[in-house]
């Protein structure tokens, strides 16, 4: 019988790669969880001396994980990520029928509830990052965007006659839609205006590219010049390898946050996911249901959005007894 042509280009030297993310492609999974998989293939691969993946099994699989549980010591949900990933390389890319990978060690399942910043936070926070990134990072607060969202987020999805941001390159493949604050229509105006004003140096400069989604460049390749097709949040130079004009990265974001998170006395660990977390939490302060808010965040499972019930601290009005009379 044939084998898969995916498999075939795999054994190929250099080309596992290739095979892996467009497999992911194929499938409309998200970019980052396909550099994931990528990256745990790769931690795979070396712990085994690198050794071609079709030249092992379950067996090296149980090894991988039982490693990362007792010698990494990394958590539940790291293992899980590992574990997707090389059931996803030998179901989807090679086309084998893996047997259920039982025997192994599993990682101690912890409990963590999310960051999240309290109003006064968020303000002071916002009082030390502006332009460009500031932006981007009160849309991550105000909408409930994730980094790559906010990033990747293009002219064509914001809708200032409804209000809305329309997420399209989510971590989920579905689609969804999302607020946009009003206090941010004018802020929003202008960046657009600026963007709009860069678009036009770069066509007078034969640039003005961006890339595009990979079936959608195929069918409209002329639409990664077209003006709705740019970056709202784009990078200050455009790549001197294909002469397209990238959006911001996810780590000058990162680092921002952190950086105003230090300069505004924040004590927590706050990153970018700290402000769609505090999002959520004040939404439902606020009293909107919980559905709303999964709606909101496009989160698949309702179970996922009540760890923010969690967060809201049910002992947070109750009285220490070391704050009582006679002490």
């Amino acid at each position: 019988m044939p084998k898969h042509p995916l498999q075939q280009c795999a054994r190929r030297p250099g080309s596992l790669k290739r095979a892996l993310f467009t497999e992911c492609r194929r499938r409309g999974l998200a970019s980052n969880t396909a550099r994931s998989y990528f990256h745990w293939v790769r931690r795979f691969v070396r712990y085994h001396g690198m050794r071609h993946p079709e030249e092992m099994g379950v067996e090296q699989i149980g090894h991988f994980l039982s490693h990362l549980a007792t010698e990494r010591k990394v958590a539940a949900s790291t293992q899980n990520q590992a574990l997707n990933a090389l059931l996803f390389l030998y179901k989807k890319v090679y086309g084998e029928d893996v047997e259920a990978v039982e025997s192994f060690v599993r990682a101690k399942r912890h409990r963590y509830l999310p960051v999240v910043l309290s109003s006064s936070e968020v303000g002071r926070l916002f009082m030390h990052i502006d332009g460009q990134i500031g932006l981007a990072v009160r849309l991550m607060y105000g909408s409930g965007l994730r980094v790559s969202e906010a990033v990747t987020l293009r002219v064509k999805d914001v809708d200032f006659e409804y209000g809305l941001v329309h997420v399209v390159h989510s971590k989920s493949v579905k689609a969804r839609k999302t607020m946009l604050p009003r206090r941010l229509f004018g802020p929003m105006q202008r960046q657009i205006e600026h963007v709009r004003a860069t678009h036009g140096r770069d066509l007078e400069a034969g640039r003005g590219a961006v890339p595009l989604p990979h079936a959608f460049a195929r069918k409209s390749p002329r639409a990664a010049r077209s003006f709705n097709w740019q970056y709202v949040f784009p990078s200050a130079v455009i790549s001197d390898v294909d002469g397209t004009r990238y959006h911001m990265s996810q780590s000058t974001a990162q680092k921002a946050v952190k950086s105003a998170a230090r300069a505004a006395g924040i004590t927590k660990r706050v990153t970018c996911h700290s402000l769609r977390h505090s999002f959520a939490t004040h939404l439902l302060e606020n009293g909107y249901d919980i559905r709303t808010v999964q709606e909101l965040l496009g989160h698949s499972d309702v179970r996922t959005t009540m760890i923010y019930t969690h967060v809201l601290a049910k002992g947070h009005h109750v009285r220490s007894p070391l704050d009582g009379e006679g002490l």
